[in-house]
Order: structure tokens, then sequence, then C-alpha cells
């Protein structure tokens, strides 16, 4: 389960996955926010320019089996955030003064973050950190940013001796995922979960029978609905001029969670691991 389910996060994140009625009844209730939990299904209906039946629909595709359900959470979410949290992503704009760069900037990293929390599964967690800890190798998949994130990986999960690899470019991932097996994790890494490469070396990983984990939007792609275990993360990315600067810190943080959990499961050994690596590194600054 989520650690905190948002509705209007869910809504945000799997508007570009909806029928294009259900993105209608979306984009209302997202720039209508206030106002939502006072109207019926009819009153949403006319207002969307749908009808009553695509106004349930678009509940049960965000996972609601009737409408007071899917108001009620609309409610709690609602009540749950301040005015400062309900628009606080900003983009690049040209001529900002460098103090409110950093501001907007820190604003932009700590709601990522905040987002991910709310829509990230506990237990897909406890499953990644689980397979990792067993496995024989932990193989990282991605391209440009998320391709950085898989080095990060690969440096933490090193340090505490575990065999591990990033692949961030789309010849030597085919060639890894070819040679994966039963005992393996292969860490797919894509904000999309659309990028053809990644999508390529799955099918190979998959077809190998190693375990598959996806670190992705958390909307409805073609990664995640074909990998083991999902874990999403939820950020926008604004605008191109933002590049993956949102989606970057999200993926870190839950690559940490990872490494954490597995570190803390076995943590006597990784203790003796981090105090060596540490050790030997200590030496070398010296010189």
């Amino acid at each position: 389960m989520a650690i905190n389910d948002n509705v209007l996060i869910k809504i945000r994140d799997m508007r570009d996955s909806l029928t294009p009625v259900e993105k209608m009844v979306a984009d209302y209730i997202l720039t209508n926010l206030e106002e939502i939990p006072l109207l019926s299904v009819k009153e949403l209906a006319k207002l969307s320019k749908t009808s009553d039946a695509s106004v349930l629909r678009f509940c049960k595709s965000m996972g609601y089996g009737g409408y007071r359900n899917f108001i009620v959470s609309v409610s709690a979410s609602l009540g749950s955030m301040d005015d400062e949290q309900r628009d606080r992503y900003t983009d690049i704009r040209p001529g900002d003064s460098l103090s409110t760069i950093i501001a907007n900037i820190s604003l932009n990293n700590s709601k990522s973050i905040e987002d991910t929390l709310s829509v990230i599964d506990r237990e897909q967690v406890a499953r990644a950190v689980e397979a990792i800890g067993k496995c024989s190798r932990i193989a990282l998949f991605g391209v440009g940013a998320s391709g950085l994130v898989c080095r990060d990986a690969e440096q933490k999960f090193s340090r505490i001796n575990k065999i591990c690899h990033a692949y961030t470019d789309g010849h030597s991932q085919l060639t890894a995922a070819t040679l994966l097996g039963h005992n393996d994790v292969a860490v797919f890494i894509s904000n999309s979960g659309s990028t053809s490469d990644i999508l390529e070396a799955l099918d190979i990983a998959a077809k190998n029978g190693c375990t598959t984990v996806s670190i992705t939007k958390h909307s409805k792609s073609e990664l995640a609905e074909n990998t083991d275990i999902v874990l999403s993360i939820s950020t926008p990315e604004i605008t191109f001029r933002s590049g993956a600067m949102g989606s970057r810190i999200a993926m870190l943080t839950v690559v940490d969670m990872l490494f954490a959990g597995v570190a803390s499961a076995e943590y006597d050994q990784v203790k003796k691991y981090l105090t060596k690596t540490h050790n030997v590194l200590a030496v070398k600054h010296r010189k």
C-alpha cells in the first residue's frame, strides 16, 4: 500500500494514460480543486462536458468503487494540503534572482520527495529489498538522467559487496540482459516508462527468468505493467526547461530506500564492508 495515498497526485500522474474523455474529467478536477467535494456526479459531468457514466468510469480508473468514495478521498487530500503545497512546483523562468532560484529548486526537490512518499507502495519496496538481498547480482538499466541514477546505485551497492553494474547505453543493455538468470535482479529506471532501449532490455531479462524491478512514474506504462516489482515516483517535469531534475531526485530517494533496506537487513556483514571501503578511501585521500 502507498504510504499516504493522495488521489490528487494520482490524477495528475495518471492523466496522460487516461482516455480522452477521462482526461476532460481529470483536467476539470485539477483546475477546480476547491469546488469538487461539493459537486454531484451530474454536476461534475456537466461542468467537465462529459457524462455521468464517464465520471463514474473515471472514478473506477482511479481505483474507487463509486463516486462517494472518490469525493471523500479528494476531500481528505485537500485537507492535508496548505495553500503553498497545492501548486508549489516552479519552472525555470527568465530573470529570476539567484535567491529565488535557490528557493524554487529546493521547494521543487522537497515536493518531489513528498509526492513520491504519497504513491510508493511499502510492500513493493519490501519485496525489492528482499530480492536484492538474496540475488547473485544486480543489473541496473537507465539512459540519460536515469543512467546517472543507475551509477549512483552501482556505487552504493558495490560498497557493501553486492555484485552490481549499471548499463547506460542500448548495446550494453541488450548484452547484459541476455546474460541474466533466475538468481539475478534487473532494475529498470525510466521516468516515462516508455524508453525503447529499456523496454527491449526488459523483454530479454524477463524471458531469462530474473526478477525485474522498475523505478518509474506513478502511471500506467509499458514498463510498470511488465515488471515484477514497481516502485512508483511522483514528480511533474513541468516543461523541457526543467529537464529531469525532479524525477532524478525522486529516483535517487528510492535508490537510497533500497540501499538502506538491504544494509539494515544485513547490518553485521554490511558494517564490515563499509568500514573496509571507508578505510581504504581514507588512506588514499591522505596521500
